[in-house]
């Protein structure tokens, strides 16, 4: 357990409004509202380690560390995180007779740490353990991170990143677990997290003078289907109706908004009432598009970190080697420039295609797509 992220006690009268477990019995979340401001907090309670169990684990960790087989070894394996429990607990049985002192109950807490630490996300771990949570950020140093909760929207948590050091070593972790790097050299890095959430960081203070930063945009692991937005009223069954048909017959569709309009969420519900036979190519920067058909190809840009931007592959690229696999219907992720202009010949030519754009309304989108022409 790092002390270098702290969980802060809130100062002053606060009542409970909501209260639920995020991993029993060791996580909970606990929604306070301050009774003088009205404020809203979002307040992680995680099992405590006193000092000696403190120190007890550091010299678990230390010896795991040690035991563990090498990464390449461990992702030849199937069920990666269940192997790695499975160690742990072997190896902490091995040496519970050399920590005599500590109560058996302790290693309960041991195991939950390891597994927070050495195999999940962290001090942010049970955060994303949270399904009402769509957003997790940190702006730096010294500064709480912030969610957006489903229910009570952008609010402060009582997690604070107290050194540069740990916030440095976390934007490290998150990245490395997304399969890409970060440095110095290359400061700004979006990925895909393991379960599929989209991060962007900034790393130490090359472009953030306040330290490195981290944006993680989380996502359901079942899309939103158009039955569930009339449900919740967000559309009209008789919008849903009018998508279904319009999809049934192959039209094409672009989604504007703004930021965190929910987009990509809509057309993945859109997605879901093309016909299951139907070849779909989707074609983004990052991950985010989730579809439930087997007839489906997922593609992903390549960037490159030197000034000539050798091998890169951009959305240009891949959305005119789609024209050549011959899909039913091409989904591009965004579109901001040149991609659109073959997004749109592809439509021309006969092929159906959805996208998203940023947006706040159709005269702004025609305006933005005329500016790149």
């Amino acid at each position: 357990m790092s002390l270098d992220f702290q969980l802060i006690k809130p100062v002053g009268q606060f009542k409970e409004l909501e209260r639920y477990s995020l991993y029993e019995p060791f996580a909970y979340a606990t929604i306070i509202q301050d009774e003088r401001t009205g404020d809203i907090m979002y307040y992680l309670e995680e099992i405590t380690l006193d000092s000696i169990e403190q120190q007890v684990y550091k010299e678990l960790v230390r010896i795991v560390m040690l035991e563990l087989p090498p990464p390449e070894d461990l992702m030849k394996m199937g069920d990666v995180k269940n192997y790695l429990l499975n160690e742990l607990k072997k190896i902490v049985g091995r040496y519970r007779r050399l920590f005599r002192n500590v109560q058996s109950s302790s290693f309960a807490k041991f195991l939950y740490y390891m597994e927070r630490d050495l195999l999940g996300y962290g001090p942010i771990d049970a955060l994303m353990r949270d399904e009402n949570i769509e957003d997790i950020s940190c702006d730096g140093v010294g500064r709480p991170v912030y969610v957006f909760h489903r229910k009570y929207e952008s609010i402060p948590t009582n997690i604070v990143p107290m050194t540069d050091q740990a916030l440095d070593d976390l934007v490290v972790k998150l990245i490395h677990m997304s399969g890409r790097h970060v440095s110095v050299a290359t400061p700004i890095v979006d990925a895909q997290l393991p379960d599929g959430s989209r991060i962007a960081v900034t790393y130490r203070r090359e472009v953030s003078p306040g330290g490195s930063t981290f944006t993680i945009r989380k996502f359901r692991k079942n899309p939103l289907t158009f039955t569930e937005l009339v449900r919740y009223g967000n559309i009209s069954a008789e919008i849903a109706g009018y998508f279904w048909v319009m999809l049934d017959n192959g039209r094409s569709f672009l989604v504007l908004g703004v930021t965190g309009a929910g987009k990509t969420s809509f057309l993945n519900a859109m997605a879901t009432f093309i016909k299951p036979h139907m070849k779909i190519i989707t074609v983004e920067e990052v991950p985010e598009i989730n579809l439930p058909h087997k007839n489906w190809v997922r593609l992903v840009t390549r960037q490159s970190y030197g000034a000539e931007k050798i091998n890169e592959i951009t959305l240009f690229d891949l959305v005119k080697a789609t024209l050549r696999m011959r899909p039913d219907y091409l989904i591009v992720g965004e579109i901001r420039g040149e991609e659109a202009y073959v997004l749109f010949q592809a439509v021309n030519t006969g092929h159906s295609g959805i996208s998203t754009m940023h947006a706040e309304s159709f005269e702004a989108a025609v305006n933005r797509l005329m500016s790149h022409q």
